[in-house]
């Protein structure tokens, strides 16, 4: 597996793709613009200043488009490379009950959309979208609800329960998103329940394990005995994790262990043991190794090609995010594995704090802007000596 091909991961890419790329990437590498970016759009965005300017940039570098309808053109593109669609509503930070039933037809009708297309495998939610974060917390931590709020929290769930029921009734697996630490118990409980409802059969539900959290290889273990206990199949998606300077501040402020993993390389080595433990109990687990770490995409085809497993077996795949590190994803595509791509969308104005969120990660994340130009300008160098 070659992940340096250049020509196989932009060939898709016109010469203006990819210096639209590189100097967005350039941008998003400037540590103290994207620190200041949320405060510059509260300014800004009620005079929709910057809308076209988004959209142009970074909304078309990391979406879709503005509606399912609009992502037609990219899940297209996508599949001429052998590579799937998970389509992903993210619209984040509104909490009213008419909101949360807005995103639940907007789910539902991913879930249509995706409905006998093989090119959409998957459909994906995060579960604020459906019901308020500290109501999430406050069940997290065990307090107990007034009488409306236990109501909130049952409609919440409900709405997750539709969409794994219809997701069930057509075969369409679900992935759940995995949010902060101090509201994941909630979440991987409500998970767990839709998995003895709806994988009895095969994983049509997935939880999110978020791997730089040291407590979650212990999750993994403990999710096996149940599911082996009372019979039902796991659907996994192992991710490292978006909220690490979030969480370490709020361990610090609050005064509790931090749920982060001490350094970068025990990340690794849980991330990768996770993928172990699930390629050893391939029987009980359908999972997706969603990483732009080259390592352990390469580690999990090591695996694979050890152990004798098909490139397209249909319980392995794995994903990466729409404009960033396609020379895995279209690489491994070209070598005939399961690949899908994260294809966010909604209105530019509501997924802006979404791209913002992304590109703060990218900063974060050692090596991962300057791995993009790198790979970016050898391609431009190459496209020249032809």
């Amino acid at each position: 597996m070659d992940f340096n091909n250049t020509e196989i991961a932009f060939s898709n890419k016109s010469n203006a793709d990819l210096t639209r790329s590189y100097w967005l990437f350039k941008i998003i590498g400037w540590n103290w613009l994207i620190k200041i970016s949320p405060a510059l759009l509260k300014i800004f965005m009620p005079l929709w200043i910057p809308i076209p300017i988004i959209k142009a940039t970074i909304f078309k570098q990391f979406c879709g488009g503005e509606s399912i309808a609009e992502c037609e053109e990219k899940i297209a593109e996508l599949s001429a490379l052998n590579v799937k669609t998970i389509l992903d509503y993210s619209v984040e930070g509104m909490e009213e009950e008419t909101v949360f039933d807005e995103n639940l037809k907007e789910a539902l009708a991913a879930i249509k959309k995706a409905d006998g297309n093989p090119d959409i495998p998957f459909c994906v939610f995060k579960p604020t979208g459906f019901g308020k974060f500290d109501l999430l917390q406050k069940v997290n931590e065990k307090k107990p609800l007034s009488e409306s709020e236990q109501a909130e929290f049952d409609r919440a769930v409900k709405r997750i329960d539709i969409i794994c029921a219809t997701g069930y009734k057509g075969n369409q697996p679900i992935f759940i998103d995995a949010e902060e630490s101090w509201i994941q118990d909630t979440i991987d409980e409500i998970t767990l329940n839709m998995m003895r409802k709806y994988n009895s059969k095969k994983a049509i539900v997935y939880n999110t394990a978020q791997m730089y959290r040291w407590d979650r290889i212990a999750y993994l273990k403990e999710l096996k005995t149940i599911a082996e206990k009372e019979n039902f199949f796991i659907g996994l998606k192992l991710v490292r994790g978006a909220y690490i300077e979030k969480e370490r501040a709020r361990a610090e402020k609050m005064g509790y262990k931090d749920p982060m993993q001490k350094t970068k390389e025990d990340t690794d080595n849980d991330y990768n043991s996770g993928i172990q433990f699930c390629i050893e109990n391939l029987k009980l687990i359908s999972f997706c190794c969603a990483s732009h770490n080259e390592k352990s995409n390469l580690l999990l085809v090591d695996q694979m090609k050890e152990l004798n497993i098909s490139s397209s077996d249909e319980k392995i795949y794995f994903a990466q995010l729409l404009g960033m590190s396609d020379h895995i994803s279209n690489n491994m595509a070209k070598a005939g594995f399961n690949v899908a791509k994260y294809v966010p969308y909604g209105p530019v104005k509501d997924v802006t704090p979404y791209l913002i969120r992304r590109a703060e990660e990218n900063t974060s994340v050692a090596g991962q802007t300057g791995r993009e130009l790198s790979l970016i300008k050898t391609e431009k160098q190459r496209r020249k000596s032809i």
